[in-house]
């Protein structure tokens, strides 16, 4: 007999097409209506469910390909643009000189005995984790992790891990933060809104249930990552990870580091375009959640940073001159977020930015830089085609009508349970819905003007159903096929969606209790805000 084989990543995701296809042959259509009711002078937006003629999908699944690839543009560019980027950054060994010098510093720091014996890869997991679970959890950083997933998976294999850790460090950390988040405004600030809540109130308990929700993430992620060091075999990607154990391999300690000419020229071209953004934003509104805060000179003093470190880092070599840029790329993106409310367009051309400056510090001719721009986006091109073809799911239901009423049917549930019941069923609801419509606010605008109505008829606090919302809209994120960043994730690491499957569903299972778990306390205790 043939052993089993796990189907490659575009089978899975072709078989939940015709899956999908197939149940808009057998559930009726129906869509929510929005509707406007004037009460005492107040006009409250309500949805209402009807029945429409269902639209059985056939032969659209093989357009659904085309369909997903237009509906995930964005990303899908994202996803080129980061490949010819950090195949531009790569090719000039930045990374690995950045590697070998912070491996060198960390086998530094093992001479403190304090240190050691807590493990300093064990504190750069730690530190690395709560910063993206931070950022996931304060301004919802989800597609922004695509771009850091390149660096931190060699990264973690150079320490000795496996790829797995290299993505939980950021984009599990990440979305754990998003699931527990204290001030999102793309999951609480939307479903808050609807509801009619004070946006952001409960912030207390709300930053209780994401120090729980990140403290067992990594507690877990370091569990699984000691286990690795100690045995690189009991990785289930350990053959998978032979791509880059073949990339880190390659990297030679012994690195030629010199400045050429061509280097001063894109230390000054940069500068000159930070001066120029200087004078046109000399002052930068940074906005966290619903709070707001003035910085005057945010950008010039960026920019006067990156004058004294790119000089002190082109005096070093063209390496760390590239990676300073690397560093300021991160800055500026993080800056660009939260101030200038950046997305992915404006991120695309800041990386893009990154790469064309990587290979003139190079000394690359313009032809050399093109010729490298287009061998990473070559190589990073399967994941752009996995985005698209996963995006395909999600428009043959909603194209079948049937989305709707599957959450019609959904929520008739709740009507015959009391509150505890009610609450668990909001929060599997939403799980549910998630896997097929994995955008926050396009969920938030559907489920929200239901459960808010209900919840009050049951006596549980809409800030309860705001969190269950929340919670059942932020862990299926890390299994479901139709997020589009999880599956430009895992291929841009190598790793087949169904090992990941297999390997993340216990996980998210007992994310999902310990969710349930983390509700409770909205319906037994007086909580501030609830």
């Amino acid at each position: 007999m043939k052993k089993f084989k796990i189907p490659h990543t575009f089978v899975i995701i072709f078989a939940l097409i015709v899956i999908s296809a197939l149940v808009t042959f057998f559930v009726p259509g129906g869509e929510y209506v929005k509707k406007s009711v004037v009460e005492n002078g107040t006009e409250i937006k309500t949805v209402e469910f009807k029945y429409v003629e269902n639209q059985p999908q056939s032969w659209q699944i093989l357009s659904a390909f085309y369909s997903g690839f237009t509906r995930q543009a964005g990303i899908i560019v994202f996803i080129l643009v980061i490949g010819a980027t950090f195949w531009v950054v790569n090719s000039c060994k930045a990374i690995d000189a950045g590697i070998f010098s912070f491996l060198r510093f960390t086998k530094k720091l093992e001479n403190n005995r304090m240190l050691r014996r807590i493990g300093v890869n064990n504190i750069v997991i730690i530190l690395i984790m709560t910063m993206f679970s931070l950022f996931g959890a304060i301004f919802g950083m989800s597609e922004e992790t695509i771009a850091f997933t390149i660096i931190l998976i060699p990264l973690a294999i150079s320490m000795g891990y496996d790829s797995i850790v290299g993505i939980s460090m950021v984009y599990v950390a990440a979305h754990v933060g998003f699931a527990g988040a204290i001030l999102n405004p793309f999951t609480i600030g939307i479903a808050q809104s609807i509801a009619g809540l004070p946006l952001f109130s409960g912030i207390e308990y709300r930053f209780f249930c994401w120090l729980v929700l990140t403290t067992v993430t990594i507690i877990i992620v370091l569990i699984y990552a000691n286990r690795v060091k100690k045995n690189p075999r009991k990785s289930s990607l350990f053959n998978e990870d032979s791509y880059w154990r073949e990339k880190n391999s390659g990297r030679s300690e012994i690195i030629e580091y010199y400045t050429p000419k061509s280097s001063w020229i894109s230390y000054y071209i940069t500068l000159a375009a930070l001066i120029c953004f200087s004078i046109f934003y000399p002052h930068t509104t940074v906005k966290i959640g619903n709070s707001s805060a003035d910085i005057p000179f945010l950008i010039p003093a960026l920019t006067a940073l990156f004058a004294i470190f790119g000089y002190l880092a082109l005096k070093k070599s063209m390496h760390f001159y590239v990676l300073t840029l690397l560093f300021f790329t991160i800055i500026f993106l993080i800056t660009g977020v939260m101030g200038y409310s950046w997305y992915i367009s404006e991120i695309s051309a800041l990386f893009l930015a990154l790469g064309i400056l990587s290979g003139i510090a190079a000394d690359y001719s313009s032809n050399e830089i093109v010729a490298k721009l287009t061998e990473g986006a070559k190589d990073i091109l399967s994941a752009a085609l996995v985005v698209g073809l996963a995006a395909g799911i999600v428009v043959i239901l909603q194209e079948g009508k049937v989305i709707d009423t599957l959450l019609y049917k959904m929520s008739l549930a709740m009507n015959e349970a009391g509150k505890v019941s009610s609450l668990g069923l909001m929060y599997a609801i939403q799980t549910m819905i998630n896997i097929v419509i994995p955008s926050a606010s396009a969920k938030a605008a559907i489920t929200m003007p239901i459960m808010a109505p209900f919840s009050d008829l049951i006596g549980v606090s809409r800030q309860a159903t705001v969190l269950a919302f929340q919670f059942g809209d932020g862990f299926t994120n890390m299994i479901t096929p139709t997020s589009g960043v999880l599956i430009a994730v895992l291929a841009i690491g190598r790793v087949p969606y169904g090992k990941w499957f297999k390997l993340i569903l216990p996980f998210i299972l007992f994310l999902t209790i310990l969710g349930f778990l983390l509700l409770l306390p909205t319906i037994f205790m007086n909580l501030n805000g609830f």
